[in-house]
């Protein structure tokens, strides 16, 4: 799922996922800093969910670093079922998972 410009069109964000027997892989979200804090991305996740929903997933999966954004990804939903620390130092990976309903 690409987000583009509205003005150039150009894409600037998106979301990448996949759907394997019956799971909704979350594989990399990004949108640039004058996007974040405006609902998009609630919308782009909402529509990510609801499309792995339409192909039978009943839960979903991704992981992230806490100085990325597993907050946001707690604020939808998911909960975090592991950490694994990683580089850098002082930086640990988190696997949050969410049932779709």
């Amino acid at each position: 799922m690409l987000v583009r410009d509205e003005d150039s069109g150009q894409p600037v964000g998106g979301l990448l996922g996949h759907t394997s027997y019956g799971l909704f892989f979350l594989d990399l979200f990004y949108l640039p800093d004058e996007l974040r804090g405006s609902s998009l991305g609630s919308r782009v996740i909402g529509l990510a969910e609801a499309e792995a929903r339409q192909r039978g997933c009943a839960a979903a999966f991704v992981y992230t670093v806490t100085f990325q954004a597993p907050g946001f990804y707690e604020r939808h939903g998911y909960r975090r079922f592991g950490e694994i620390d990683c580089s850098p130092d002082g930086a640990t990976r988190i696997f949050l998972t969410k049932t779709l309903d």
